[in-house]
């Protein structure tokens, strides 16, 4: 394994973390949602600023009008992810999020002409019959949830394009000049909506203001970032697939935080999904496979 897929484990373990900071604070989720991405393009800052001077400010207001569809499609993914897991059982939100290897070949293409390959598709079949066993029995079907679902079902999709248009991030120099104007944007894009539902001035408590901080440093500023950078070195569903471990990262910090004990399921879940990423990141790969542009 090199170091570009640790580097996609590490963005993988990173935002899967990101359900603890929201669990833990109080703020309202769109609010909190527009804070994460307007610290961390803040945070950044400083290294934004070094390497645009480097590359030339000239292509500052290009940078942001590239920035423009992935950080408002970011914001809706953001948004309707809140919206649906308001809206529909917590089984069903993870079933549907995590139904990203079966769009992004379609985003990867349309946008970069690069086709799924026979590994590909046997990793995600096995990622997905996991995610069938860890879904059996506890999926809820009912009138009752359908909006909730379709809410789920369009943020995966808008997750998928986000991710999609990552590949983007390797025509700068610095993944930096990529990823900042993106938050910033989404950022912005989440306040304004945010504004219709809540407001920003009231009191924060100390613990709040940390778990926004930890919401920006860890599942953003260190996994979104990676997840991008991971679009530059990998092909679109071998980052999709390997992001589908985070439902078993996310089980493991439930249970050491929460005391959620994982059930038979969820490990014969991990244990397939495990199968389909050592397949698609460590197995040995066809010579096509060694670019992420490439097609079949």
């Amino acid at each position: 394994m090199n170091l570009n897929a640790l580097v996609l484990l590490l963005g993988v373990l990173a935002a899967a973390s990101s359900f603890v900071f929201i669990r833990e604070s109080s703020e309202a989720p769109v609010m909190l949602a527009a804070y994460r991405l307007l610290l961390a393009a803040l945070i950044l800052s400083p290294v934004f600023v070094r390497d645009l001077t480097r590359a030339g400010t000239t292509l500052l207001s290009s940078m942001f009008k590239d920035a423009l569809l992935p950080g408002v499609v970011l914001g809706l993914h953001f948004i309707t992810w809140i919206i649906g897991v308001r809206m529909t059982p917590a089984t069903n939100a993870t079933l549907i999020v995590n139904l990203v290897p079966l769009v992004m070949p379609v985003f990867m293409l349309a946008l970069y002409r690069e086709r799924i390959t026979r590994r590909e598709v046997m990793a995600t079949g096995l990622t997905l019959l996991g995610l069938c066993v860890l879904a059996a029995g506890d999926v809820s079907v009912s009138m009752a949830h359908v909006k909730g679902d379709m809410m789920c079902l369009l943020s995966m999709v808008l997750f998928a394009y986000y991710l999609a248009l990552g590949r983007n991030s390797a025509r700068y120099a610095s993944i930096w000049l990529y990823i900042v104007p993106m938050y910033t944007v989404a950022g912005v894009f989440c306040f304004i909506v945010a504004l219709f539902f809540s407001s920003p001035f009231h009191a924060y408590s100390a613990y709040d203001v940390s778990m926004i901080v930890a919401l920006t440093v860890i599942p953003t500023i260190i996994g979104h970032t990676l997840l991008n950078y991971a679009m530059q070195k990998f092909r679109g569903q071998t980052v999709s697939v390997v992001n589908m471990s985070q439902f078993m990262i996310a089980g493991v910090i439930a249970y050491v935080l929460y005391d959620e004990i994982p059930t038979l399921a969820f490990v014969v879940a991990s244990v397939l999904v495990f199968a389909g990423i050592w397949l698609i990141l460590v197995g040995k790969r066809a010579p096509n496979n060694e670019h992420p542009a490439s097609g079949d």
